[in-house]
């Protein structure tokens, strides 16, 4: 599957808008596309499937390595058959469009120059227009030598020209690129293509996706032809995990609550296990289940339904009597015993953990971690160690006697010093893990050890 990577020279120039007229673009001209995401957002990527029609791929070289990162990309292209007609009646191989995190080059530990180079994608470089043009160039052509005087082994092939007028504007920008950086287009300015954002940062892709007239006018003012011309096919990945089946019933909570998923860890489920949705939100029953995953989301914004229902309080019933529960962030939320907002408004939740959790108006972590177990637990043995990321408002307020699965070698977790708050068979964590760490593997086969 051949692609790209839209990478920005900062956070904020607009990189999302850029990636989501990419994909109209290329499929108004009629390519089979895939999303993706460097980094370990979830948010972004619901935005990439409200256009591309489906999931978006998580590429993330710290939390999945880099053999998974490889695997990751090839596996969003297993359902294209690599022929969809184009527009102009000829065969056109699956394009995937990898958006960038932050600025090209930042991130100690998983920056998009690092997933570039790890699947030897060419870059095309999102720059904010809106004030300059000879400037534009010049920004442009730095990004590019930079790549050599630092020796990372990519190729800044142009750019797409954010909030860039046409006329002289557009052609200010042209001209002044040198001849090795090539102009892919411009994102006009236009207030419809602003997406609403709030703590933990935009809207989900099914709340607030952008007008399809305005993103299609945008999609209009881009060199499509060219854009797949530059793109390049990474190599193959080196292997496959196991995927032998494992004799057990997975329930996945799956709502407006619980929406930080990766879509590769459904994936792993499914190949492994068999897997059944279910939603608190909604008053939803516990299906009849060997184990439950609650992932991240925003039970924040749902606790009052989450309270008024008895999806929780059954939950916390069966995990008192042994059914194992595992959750992140959200999830972790959910399994304390108490969600205090920021407004001060408190609600009962699941009470499995010995925990008492608390929003706040700023964010409490966000970094990417490692964590060490202690002992053995629902996804590591004894001493194994797990990579994964963390980004939340909320702080938990553990008893005294709280037991901790995890030291963190890198990150906050719950204490500082501690991630995985454990009780009866039951694990709730800040850390996000990618199945790519083997973390949802030791999850299934624990269930028939």
């Amino acid at each position: 599957m051949k692609g790209f990577v839209l990478g920005g020279v900062s956070s904020g120039v607009g990189k999302t808008v850029a990636t989501l007229a990419v994909l109209q673009a290329l499929q108004d001209a009629g390519y089979d596309v895939q999303p993706a995401k460097a980094g370990p957002d979830f948010i972004d990527p619901s935005h990439h499937e409200a256009v591309a029609g489906r999931p978006s791929r998580t590429l993330d070289p710290w939390l999945e390595g880099e053999d998974g990162l490889r695997r990751n990309y090839a596996r969003g292209g297993g359902d294209a058959d690599g022929s969809h007609p184009s527009a102009r009646g000829r065969s056109s191989p699956a394009i995937c469009v990898v958006e960038g995190v932050m600025g090209l080059y930042d991130g100690d530990g998983s920056s998009t120059a690092m997933v570039a180079e790890t699947l030897d994608l060419p870059v095309i470089l999102v720059v904010d227009a809106s004030a300059g043009m000879e400037s534009v160039a010049a920004t442009a052509l730095g990004f590019q030598e930079y790549a050599d005087r630092v020796g990372r082994d990519i190729e800044v092939a142009g750019i797409v020209a954010q909030r860039a007028h046409g006329g002289r504007h557009e052609s200010g920008i042209r001209d002044a690129l040198p001849s090795e950086l090539e102009y892919f287009g411009r994102i006009p300015p236009n207030d419809d293509l602003e997406i609403p954002d709030r703590h933990l940062g935009l809207e989900m892709g099914a709340e607030a996706s952008l007008p399809r007239d305005a993103l299609r006018e945008a999609a209009d003012t881009l060199e499509t032809e060219r854009l797949v011309d530059a793109a390049a096919v990474p190599p193959e990945p080196t292997g496959e995990r196991d995927t032998e089946a494992v004799d057990a019933t997975v329930a996945v909570a799956d709502d407006a609550a619980f929406c930080f998923r990766y879509p590769a860890t459904i994936e792993r489920l499914r190949e492994r296990a068999d897997l059944v949705t279910f939603s608190p939100v909604a008053g939803d029953p516990v299906p009849d289940c060997d184990a439950v995953y609650l992932p991240g989301g925003y039970p924040e914004l749902h606790a009052s339904a989450l309270e008024s229902t008895d999806t929780l309080a059954e939950l916390g019933r069966l995990a008192s009597d042994g059914l194992p529960v595992f959750g992140e962030c959200g999830g972790l939320m959910a399994m304390s015993r108490s969600l205090t907002t920021a407004d001060g408004d408190r609600y009962e939740m699941a009470g499995i953990l010995p925990a008492d959790v608390t929003m706040h108006d700023r964010y409490q972590a966000l970094d990417h971690v490692e964590l060490e177990a202690v002992d053995g637990t629902l996804t590591a043995n004894d001493g194994g160690r797990l990579r994964g990321h963390e980004f939340h408002y909320s702080r938990a307020s553990v008893d005294d006697d709280a037991r901790f699965a995890f030291e963190t070698v890198r990150g906050d977790g719950i204490d500082g010093e501690h991630d995985g708050l454990t009780e009866y068979a039951s694990l709730g964590t800040y850390a996000h893990v990618h199945p790519e760490s083997g973390a949802f593997d030791r999850f299934l086969e624990g269930l028939t050890d």
